[in-house]
């Protein structure tokens, strides 16, 4: 039977293989870097990650599968069991990339017949069929890996827990059910058929109990879906469930001390739910290590120090290809971190005081000057240069007027500005002198008023502006603007101070 049972099997097998063996390998890993598919309780991590704060990327929002089974069904039991039917319906979540849940319903319509032997004990042909609400633990097996991207294959064992409904139909002569079977209620001879079960329900109360029973379950197997697609995959599976409590009669009858068995060998098509663009695929298809290899293989997210190589002396070429790894600081190098010569004549340009001495003139001194006598063109040339005296010259040639108010001799807030920018030039050119020229000689009131403005101008720019009082000249008494003292550039010579021309008629305001 187990043969027969499996044939069928064989020719979807290579169809399925040759679809997965035409994808390609992915082995993209780039959802790391998509905020779009984390979850809001998983932002703190994902922003941390992106920060180089935390060296995990946080789980991404993966899809749900649903998933169809179909395929032939047996019970294991006392009766010899023919084909049925099966199949089922599911919803599948990944918990990681190995372990995710999957929560079923399936169902099975089973039926078998005794052997002439099992004939001659008793036994009866038999009809079942059952509903079983599920909840798998699934087992990747293969989706991580250190040689490939993307698994197009998933192994997978599983183990779970059934809540199982199960009637059994039994036929006996005078059975009362269309089909000319009966409802097995413990009947034929059997003992009381409620051991194991939670309860029974539908149908009448005989011998005890009703015709459906209610049990626990637990399911085991394996199974191996082919991605045909991003979404699509199909698949074979080997599914058991036995009674968790011990329980004999699937077949209606019980025989030794083995509990009866269901199995259903399915054929699955399977498909992933939800929006590519905020979800991942179930994480059973993603390899985990691809984000770690991509890294290494051409590193989006990992921070790389720029590196830095030893330069000893620091003249721009590294120690590994520097020649003269002594240089003196500043000395200008060739490409080999050698001092130039760019005479030749054996004197670094650093210590060359004669930097293109000609060849005629070699050998040279320890300074690079070579033996040549010198022209009496240079010799003249050199008197002169240290016998030169510039002209005296001041640059400063744009200094404002300080005005005053009638009568009075106090500096007003902009005057003090305008001195000030004249402090400022005075001490950006230091051979520089300023004359301060105030205007007034019609009398004596007037001579003094004169005097007293250059004066306050003058004590202003020693005591509040740090001028040196050698650095101006005092002038007073001249014709012109006699509310004015006019300030000039010069580096001419004059008096630093005069004398108040009538100390009786001075002003402080």
């Amino acid at each position: 039977m187990a043969s027969k049972k499996y044939t069928w099997i064989l020719g979807l097998l290579g169809l399925v293989q040759t679809a997965t063996f035409a994808q390609k390998n992915d082995a993209n890993a780039d959802w790391w870097k998509d905020s779009s598919k984390v979850s809001t309780s998983n932002m703190p991590q994902h922003n941390e990650f992106i920060n180089n704060q935390y060296p995990y990327p946080p789980k991404p929002r993966n899809m749900w599968e649903l998933g169809g089974a179909v395929g032939p069904s047996f019970i294991f039991g006392d009766v010899k069991s023919k084909v049925g039917i099966g199949g089922g319906l599911s919803l599948r979540k990944a918990l990681g990339h190995v372990v995710s849940l999957r929560f079923g319903y399936f169902g099975q319509l089973d039926k078998g017949e005794p052997s002439a032997y099992g004939t001659s004990i008793g036994q009866v042909p038999y009809k079942t069929q059952t509903h079983m609400g599920s909840l798998d633990v699934i087992f990747s097996l293969n989706a991580l890996s250190h040689y490939r991207g993307n698994p197009k294959v998933d192994w997978y064992v599983l183990a779970g827990y059934d809540l199982v409904a199960s009637r059994t139909k039994f036929q006996y002569p005078g059975g009362g059910q269309s089909d000319g079977y009966a409802l097995f209620y413990g009947q034929n001879g059997s003992a009381n058929t409620q051991s194991g079960l939670i309860t029974t329900f539908g149908g009448a109360e005989v011998n005890g109990r009703h015709a459906w029973a209610l049990m626990h379950g637990a399911s085991f197997g394996t199974g191996v879906a082919f991605k045909v697609s991003d979404k699509f995959n199909i698949g074979i599976e080997q599914r058991f469930t036995v009674p968790l409590t011990g329980y004999d009669y699937l077949d209606a009858y019980k025989g030794g001390n083995a509990n009866d068995v269901w199995s259903l060998t399915s054929i699955r098509f399977n498909y992933a739910l939800g929006n590519s663009a905020r979800r991942v695929a179930p994480l059973w298809w993603i390899n985990p290590n691809n984000f770690i290899y991509n890294e290494l293989n051409a590193p989006k997210h990992m921070k790389i120090p720029t590196p830095v190589l030893p330069d000893a002396d620091g003249d721009g070429v590294t120690d590994q290809f520097d020649q003269e790894p002594n240089t003196p600081a500043g000395a200008p190098v060739d490409s080999h971190g050698v001092a130039k010569d760019t005479d030749g004549d054996g004197v670094p340009d650093y210590k060359d005081k004669e930097l293109l001495t000609p060849q005629k003139c070699f050998p040279v001194n320890a300074d690079g000057v070579g033996n040549c006598p010198e022209p009496e063109c240079c010799k003249e040339l050199r008197d002169k240069l240290a016998n030169y005296k510039p002209a005296n010259e001041c640059a400063i040639t744009d200094l404002p007027s300080i005005k005053f108010k009638s009568g009075t001799v106090k500096l007003t807030k902009d005057a003090t500005a305008l001195l000030a920018s004249v402090a400022e030039k005075l001490n950006a050119n230091p051979t520089c002198k300023v004359k301060l020229v105030g205007y007034g000689a019609s009398d004596k009131r007037a001579q003094q008023l004169s005097w007293d403005r250059v004066n306050a101008v003058r004590n202003y720019l020693i005591e509040k502006q740090g001028i040196s009082e050698s650095r101006l000249i005092f002038t007073y008494g001249q014709e012109g603007d006699n509310n004015t003292v006019d300030l000039q550039g010069t580096t001419e010579e004059g008096p630093n101070t005069v004398p108040a021309p009538h100390p009786n008629l001075k002003r402080t305001k």
